[in-house]
């Protein structure tokens, strides 16, 4: 399978960093019935960030606002799956890099069975170049 990579929409939020705070949020999108395509969350400024990728926007902004969860405007993320190889990172990265193109952030994780996923940002005015680029729609 080839390198397939798509946009999607991601929202950011600050929670507090203690036990069972994520678990909390992803029990009240479970019980909305929204499902992320990826999910992260991370120390931040006393807190903690965490990052939501919904496969339905309007789904999740509605069960976020449901139960309460003051989460930030939307986003875009660049989604990347596909079957597992060496150096498959390095040449999507390689590409943007060539552009001097900088990548904000990236995670990637091989998902077993010989596929890897990955995620990561650019500037909102790089967009458009790495979307031209990487031929995403």
């Amino acid at each position: 399978m080839a390198v397939i990579i798509r946009k999607a929409d991601y929202f950011s939020m600050l929670v507090p960093n203690r036990a069972g705070s994520g678990a909390n949020l992803l029990a009240a999108l479970r019980a909305a019935g929204v499902n992320l395509l990826a999910f992260s969350g991370f120390p931040e400024r006393g807190g903690a960030q965490v990052d939501f990728v919904p496969e339905d926007t309007k789904k999740f902004l509605a069960a976020a606002k449901m139960a309460s969860l003051n989460v930030g405007a939307r986003k875009t993320v660049f989604l990347m799956q596909g079957d597992d190889r060496v150096g498959v990172l390095a040449e999507v990265l390689g590409k943007i890099a060539e552009a001097r193109i900088s990548v904000v952030s990236m995670q990637a994780v091989c998902s077993g069975k010989g596929r890897y996923g990955a995620m990561f940002w650019v500037r909102k005015k790089d967009l458009v170049r790495v979307s031209r680029l990487l031929r995403v729609r």
